[in-house]
C-alpha cells in the first residue's frame, strides 16, 4: 500500500509528533502506527482483530479508511458525475 503518498497531515484521525514513534504518523494520541494497522489488514486481519490486539477504536479506524478512500478516489468533474453524459458506442 502506497501510504507514504498520502497527506496524512488532512487527516483528522492521525498526527505526527516529532518525538514519538520517530515521527512516524500514528492514530491521534496513540502510539500506533498507521502503517501497522494495514500491514494487518493485507495480512488478512479483520476491523475487529486490529481493534482487540491494539487497543484502538472502530471509529479511529474508520476515520482512517475512510480518508484513504476519499484520497484515492478520482475527482468528479464540475457539473456533477461523469456517468450521466456516458453515450453508447
Amino acid at each position: 500500500m502506497a501510504t507514504a503518498s498520502l497527506d496524512w497531515s488532512q487527516c483528522p484521525a492521525v498526527e505526527s509528533v516529532p518525538g514519538r514513534v520517530s515521527g512516524a504518523w500514528v492514530l491521534r494520541d496513540t502510539r500506533m502506527p498507521v502503517s501497522v494497522i494495514f500491514e494487518n489488514l493485507e495480512y488478512g486481519a479483520t476491523i475487529e482483530e486490529i481493534i482487540e490486539n491494539y487497543d484502538v477504536t472502530r471509529e479511529q479506524i474508520q476515520t482512517l479508511l475512510e480518508f484513504v478512500a476519499r484520497s484515492a478516489a478520482p475527482p468528479v468533474p464540475m457539473g456533477g458525475d461523469t456517468l450521466s453524459d456516458a453515450r453508447p458506442l
